[in-house]
């Protein structure tokens, strides 16, 4: 059954989302020996009134256990261990932190961890293993991904109305996005624009992505190819390529701009 909970909120540990950190990093962040093993090692723990999950997500773990972790959009769907339930007190104690729960990813057991952000859990399933949707809102750290597009319905409004959004998902997997920047770098594919060239330190890594498949033709089946369907583009470039109805292509954007030129 599906449930809704919170988090409580306390004083954190200055780790960088969206950067890279192995568990011998975190160690010495928290000022802790490295243990060398047991708990730290085994998926979650914790430390003080804080939480650690390290997992996986579309790989394996050195184990060879492969529980199906994926981002969907900005939420991370994270399964506990083979033989957890609800009502263990280590999942409760996730569920329910007296501080706060650091998560950390990687999409190869050979490489450092993503730190993804303070986790809140949105929701759980009593399954076995737990089954948790973790949310990253909420926190001090700009996570550059969480910038979806969004579709306005094409339905007129009136003023003050509400109205309804299509996120598109894979540009905000951040799965997604680093693997289109680790191709395609940080600069503009329309106008070469650099953030961290203009604005400094403040300004490295951030960027949009784009993506090149109109929403109208993603069926459920669709599997993203990062790099082939994304596209790192500065939010001026980005609202212009959705000016129009289906999106305009990169080149055709540029075309654009010589023309002015």
């Amino acid at each position: 059954m599906l449930g809704l909970i919170g988090a409580v909120l306390s004083n954190v540990y200055p780790f960088k989302a969206g950067g890279q950190y192995t568990r011998k990093d975190v160690f010495r962040t928290l000022g802790i020996e490295d243990p060398g093993g047991g708990s730290w090692y085994t998926g979650y723990t914790s430390h003080e009134d804080d939480h650690f999950i390290f997992c996986g997500v579309g790989t394996a773990g050195r184990t060879g256990h492969d529980y199906q972790n994926r981002f969907v959009g900005d939420e991370l769907i994270w399964f506990g261990k083979s033989q957890s339930r609800l009502h263990q007190p280590s999942i409760q104690s996730l569920l329910h932190p007296a501080g706060h729960v650091y998560l950390f990813f990687r999409e190869d057991n050979r490489e450092a961890f993503t730190f993804a952000g303070l986790a809140h859990p949105k929701s759980y399933k009593n399954s076995s293993p737990v089954q948790v949707t973790w949310t990253f809102g909420g926190t001090e750290f700009n996570r550059p991904e969480v910038l979806p597009e969004e579709v306005l319905d094409p339905q007129s409004v009136s003023e003050g109305a509400k109205k309804t959004v299509t996120v598109n998902v894979y540009e905000r997997d951040p799965n997604a996005r680093r693997q289109c920047l680790k191709r395609w770098g940080v600069k503009c594919a329309v106008c070469n624009f650099d953030f961290e060239s203009m604005y400094g330190e403040i300004g490295r890594g951030f960027i949009h992505v784009h993506h090149l498949k109109p929403l109208a033709e993603v069926g459920e089946e669709y599997e993203l190819n990062p790099v082939a369907d994304l596209r790192p583009v500065c939010p001026n470039c980005h609202a212009m390529l959705h000016r129009k109805r289906p999106a305009l292509s990169i080149s055709e954007l540029k075309q654009l701009i010589n023309d002015i030129g």
